[in-house]
């Protein structure tokens, strides 16, 4: 199974963008399962529905600093790194869909009942989210593929 394909299985299964986009790759973590899950469950919705940073963005975002991240004070090399490759990863995202914001994305408002209900007839989830989470994969894998060549 492709990891995007991988990544939408959780996703239609009721995981949220973040938890999805980081369950792809959950064969590079090496960590439990329901550990990551948990950890990264505050992130949909743009980080806990305040909808700033899509959430399929911010797993990317963490996908990228688990592989390529520092963990050594002194590595300034790996800080650059990570750095780049999320500026890439953004400007990516963002020539498809013009933003990495949440509210902009799917263009409703989640922190309310009335918009979440509103987001939800209009079959957002499923129709522009799903998309987003495949992306987010798609350009992770072209992104870490390309760095470790």
């Amino acid at each position: 199974m492709k990891r995007s394909e991988k990544a939408l299985s959780y996703y239609s299964n009721g995981y949220n963008c973040a938890q999805s986009v980081v369950a792809a790759f959950f064969d590079l973590l090496k960590m439990d399962e329901k550990v990551v899950l948990r950890m990264v469950s505050g992130f949909g919705g743009g980080m806990g529905r305040m909808q700033q940073t899509c959430g399929a963005v911010t797993g990317a975002f963490m996908i990228i600093s688990f592989m390529r991240g520092k963990y050594d004070v002194n590595d300034t090399e790996a800080k650059e790194i990570t750095n780049k490759l999320i500026q890439d990863f953004s400007a990516k995202f963002v020539a498809r869909h013009g933003t990495i914001n949440c509210k902009e994305l799917i263009k409703y408002d989640l922190s309310t009942e009335e918009g979440r209900k509103q987001a939800k007839e209009a079959n957002v989830f499923n129709a522009e989210c799903s998309k987003f989470v495949q992306l987010a994969v798609e350009i992770l894998e072209e992104l870490l593929l390309k760095q470790s060549d």
